[in-house]
């Protein structure tokens, strides 16, 4: 089943505690009595749902951790690569994708609660490299996703780039799809970005200073799958996998991120890992470390940041889920054949992390929510599932292409009248409508499973459809297209 053990993590604000953060030990394992008092959630029915749940998705491994009341819950089940026979521990790190950018988006926040950055000042005085662009983007702009920057190109050059030249030839006037502060597009240039501003003010590289600013005060041993410049420590960082749900097969895949990126997505951690970080924003936080004002910043939405598809608002570094009473914040992370979740209650004192070796690992989140919340966990009610209303016949006046940057969405017509997602020359989902708006859910062509959400957007004054917003993702019409023919769907649409 794996391991279990409920760890006593203190909550203080002075150094020493911070240190202690992170990392379970014999002194830190309390007595039965006092464990069966102050556990948030039974450890051993914690192990034996998400052992149900791996076999359920075909999840190879995974962790999660459960925190309140000064305690946290951990568990891991599964290996940590399929068929390997080594079992996931309290050790084992995982690729955790884009949560990479609230650790990055953390130690932007320490730098301005030192003075040495301003959240809403221009970065022209930080970064003349920008020339005039520097003096309409801040960093609060980077750290919400609303400078207006497209998603990262996916060219074969970006491999050799080092992080300030990819700045200089990827982050100017013209890789602009929004006019900055406007509005909301995910897009990892703004945290490579904001990884070369900490760069020119720290005067380490982006991997020196999350290292020695962040992760070793609080205790966390640092991993990463790229972009740290000497060998790593010998902890054992689980395999992604890529899960075919229809044929039953599983396959490791390798991690393929560019070192630029590396402030957006290169670090590997486990959920007690990921508690470490949420337990800044629970109570009065860490203030050795980031004051709790620079904490509640973090977690406050910006006025219109809609990412629609992924969250209900959007601070500098962390998304807000309004989920019944209670707003939660956090922050998903996809690499290549992973799927990490990190949901924070600052309010209620509760953090919950989950992280898993597998593409699946995105449906086994949502049924461990529905568990958490029959154990009474406030993690809200599920929001109503589009899914569940009756279907309704597509708009006529959506296909067309559609462009973010230099990728291009295209949405065509099949023989049925459905409307299909194609990119990159390939067939990737349906989309389904539902009720009278233009919001869709796109299904996988394989097993019919809901990916995301999404929606088309009509200019107010001509009422023609001009944008498409699809995984937080911001798309401008192009042109009307031609049907492409099925092919086969792209991992990409599960990266977030």
């Amino acid at each position: 089943m794996g391991e279990i053990a409920a760890l006593d993590l203190p909550m203080g604000g002075n150094k020493d505690d911070v240190r202690s953060l992170g990392r379970g030990n014999d002194s830190a394992l309390m007595g039965e009595a006092e464990l069966t008092a102050r556990v948030p959630v039974d450890p051993a029915w914690l192990a034996a749902t998400m052992t149900v749940l791996i076999d359920k998705h075909q999840v190879p491994g995974a962790q999660l951790a459960v925190h309140h009341g000064g305690v946290t819950v951990a568990v891991e089940v599964g290996e940590s690569e399929h068929g390997g026979g080594i079992p996931v521990t309290r050790e084992t790190a995982f690729p955790i994708g884009s949560i990479t950018k609230a650790w990055t988006a953390t130690l932007a926040m320490i730098l301005v609660a030192d003075g040495d950055l301003e959240l809403d000042a221009p970065l022209d005085e930080h970064l003349p490299e920008l020339g005039d662009l520097g003096g309409q983007l801040t960093l609060g702009q980077l750290l919400s996703h609303t400078s207006g920057f497209a998603s990262s190109p996916d060219i074969p050059e970006l491999a050799t780039l080092s992080l300030g030249r990819y700045v200089r030839e990827h982050c100017r006037w013209q890789d602009l799809i929004l006019p900055p502060g406007t509005r909301f597009s995910y897009s990892s240039r703004n945290y490579v970005l904001a990884g070369h501003l900490i760069e020119m003010t720290t005067g380490m590289s982006w991997w020196e200073a999350v290292e020695s600013i962040l992760l070793r005060p609080l205790g966390v041993d640092p991993a990463a799958i790229v972009g740290a410049p000497r060998a790593p420590s010998g902890r054992p960082i689980a395999t992604g996998h890529s899960v075919n749900s229809a044929s039953g097969r599983t396959r490791p895949v390798e991690q393929s991120l560019i070192p630029a990126e590396a402030p957006a997505g290169a670090l590997a951690m486990s959920a007690v890992d990921l508690v470490a970080l949420g337990l800044m924003h629970v109570g009065p936080g860490l203030p050795a470390l980031l004051p709790a004002a620079y904490a509640e910043r973090m977690r406050e939405a910006v006025l219109g940041a809609d990412p629609f598809g992924l969250a209900d608002g959007w601070g500098p570094g962390l998304a807000v889920f309004r989920d019944g009473t209670t707003d939660w914040v956090g922050h998903d992370g996809n690499a290549y054949g992973t799927s990490c979740y990190l949901r924070i209650d600052p309010v209620g004192g509760w953090v919950v992390a989950l992280t898993t070796n597998a593409n699946t690992g995105s449906y086994l989140w949502e049924d461990l929510r529905t568990e958490l919340r029959r154990a009474h966990l406030p993690m809200g009610a599920p929001k109503p599932d589009m899914s569940s209303q009756v279907p309704v016949a597509p708009p006529a006046d959506c296909v067309g292409s559609y462009c973010n940057g230099l990728t291009e969405y295209l949405i065509t017509a099949a023989e049925d009248g459905d409307l299909c997602l194609a990119s990159g020359g390939e067939l990737l989902a349906r989309l389904a409508f539902y009720g009278p708006g233009m919001d869709f859910v796109l299904h996988d062509l394989t097993s019919g499973q809901g990916l995301h959400a999404g929606r088309f957007l009509r200019d107010p004054i001509t009422r023609q459809v001009e944008q498409l917003q699809i995984v937080g993702r911001l798309a401008r019409r192009h042109r009307p297209l031609t049907v492409p023919q099925p092919r086969s769907p792209a991992a990409f649409l599960s990266r977030i």
